[in-house]
């Protein structure tokens, strides 16, 4: 299994969906990104905050946006938040979701615990930045799901 396979086409497009959905609650935005393994054998945690760079996430305008990222070959998964909404969530908010997501995991209901995860950070995201008219309306980041072989990922990389 791979980044790619980790999930069936139907499944990745069930998340953005979701995604989708969840973003129509909250003027936040969340995003979910797979790679096959952590380079350099990195903490999930610091390698999710290398990609939520990458992909702009540093950039909204209430700084909450909310990253999932999976890690497959090496069984990790980490959650990042920006500074908005990590000041705003309970301790230990991704800790806990993320055990609910490994959870799902273990019993390879993949899909599930990643739409689980979106809509529990959602939640939070609605309750401290609920959607208003120009949010509901306008996406500031893709709801696509990102792959660590993306041409843009290495595009990025390629520009530091």
């Amino acid at each position: 299994m791979n980044a790619r396979t980790f999930l069936t086409p139907e499944a990745q497009r069930t998340l953005v969906e979701a995604i989708g959905q969840a973003e129509r609650r909250t003027a936040g935005e969340i995003r979910v990104h797979i790679e096959d393994s952590l380079p350099s054998k990195k903490a999930p945690l610091v390698r999710a905050a290398e990609v939520f760079e990458k992909l702009g996430m540093h950039a909204t305008e209430a700084h909450n946006g909310c990253l999932i990222y999976v890690a497959v070959k090496d069984h990790k998964l980490a959650i990042a938040g920006d500074a908005g909404i990590n000041a705003l969530v309970p301790e230990h908010f991704w800790e806990e979701t993320v055990a609910r997501v490994i959870a799902h995991f273990k019993e390879a209901r993949y899909a599930q615990g990643l739409i689980e995860a979106v809509g529990e950070v959602a939640e939070k995201l609605a309750l401290h930045f609920p959607a208003t008219e120009r949010s509901s309306s306008e996406n500031e980041l893709s709801d696509d799901i990102s792959f660590g072989d993306d041409e843009n990922d290495k595009n990025e990389e390629g520009k530091k």
